[in-house]
């Protein structure tokens, strides 16, 4: 295992999604008394696990029939044009 790498993808994906709508969901599952810390725990870490998943395997899909470099420039365009989308709206 390259650990270089995995810690790159770690630290990537660790980053990305502070602050995003799926730790705040989760947080107000835990923030519910009633339910337990560890069920929230387990079912989120399953939602992220599987999500991942699909993500994986899409994009193997999806490179066997587009090239890398133009992933990146629709990725990267799709990415400006939210921004300014939210710009614009805001």
């Amino acid at each position: 295992m390259d650990w270089k790498l995995f810690a790159t993808i770690f630290g990537s994906v660790f980053v990305a999604e502070l602050g995003d709508k799926t730790q705040l969901a989760t947080m107000l599952f835990a923030a519910k008394g009633e339910i337990s810390k560890l069920q929230v725990f387990l079912a989120a870490g399953a939602a992220l696990v599987v999500s991942t998943a699909i993500g994986v395997f899409a994009g193997k899909f999806v490179t066997e029939l587009v090239s890398e470099q133009t992933l990146k420039y629709v990725a990267g365009s799709a990415f400006i044009a939210i921004g300014v989308w939210t710009l614009v709206r805001s």
